[in-house]
């Protein structure tokens, strides 16, 4: 019931807190792309945070990586291509110049690695920039955290860049550690400021 809810609160905020419109067209790409697996495959590890009627904030997580990646190309591409090819997404210069530089990113390695026998599990998290700093993001954090001890998963990690820090305050002050940190030029037509692509760790055993 609150899909809708979470896709929105993810795309308004998805280019360094400004709407996913700066680098798509549509937004139902992003969505589809980053975010379906979660809801769809996995919501029982999904979170948000409510003020009445609203929904604030979400935490979106997966238990186990490999799972994820066997997800995602067995059911989550084919079915973006598929989408692609009926033309249910606009597609313009935007997109494909994002394709292009995510192509680009991956070929020079700028999205760091993670070992996942010790961190299977990971997490996305946003909160509506008018409720940051109120707790709302750490409350989201420590009931997933509780939620994976209890499955006794071994570690968890999130990514996010240098820009990201409010967030990479919270991170690091609930235990986290930086993992591993690399320089990208994906986001040279977003943002005119240098970026790092981060991996933030946490042991939970």
């Amino acid at each position: 019931a609150d899909r809708e809810a979470v896709m929105r609160l993810a795309a308004d905020s998805a280019a360094f807190g400004e709407p996913v419109e700066a680098f798509l067209e549509d937004r139902r790409l992003f969505c589809d792309a980053v975010y379906r697996y979660y809801l769809d495959y996995e919501p029982e590890h999904a979170w948000v945070a409510v003020v009445e009627p609203e929904i604030v904030g979400f935490l979106a997580g997966c238990t186990d990586e490999a799972r994820r990646a066997r997800c995602l190309a067995t059911r989550i591409v084919p079915g973006l291509a598929w989408g692609l090819l009926r033309g249910r997404y606009r597609v313009g210069r935007r997109t494909w110049r994002y394709a292009l530089d995510a192509l680009a990113a991956v070929i020079r390695r700028e999205f760091p690695t993670v070992d996942s026998t010790q961190y299977p599990a990971h997490l996305h998290i946003n909160v509506d920039a008018a409720w940051r700093g109120r707790g709302a993001g750490r409350r989201l954090m420590e009931t997933y955290l509780e939620q994976l001890r209890r499955l006794g998963v071994p570690g968890v990690y999130l990514r996010t860049t240098n820009l990201n820090t409010a967030a990479v305050a919270l991170y690091t002050h609930i235990g986290f550690r930086l993992l591993a940190a690399r320089p990208t030029r994906l986001w040279r037509h977003v943002t005119d400021q240098a970026v790092e692509n981060r991996c933030y760790g946490l042991r939970l055993n």
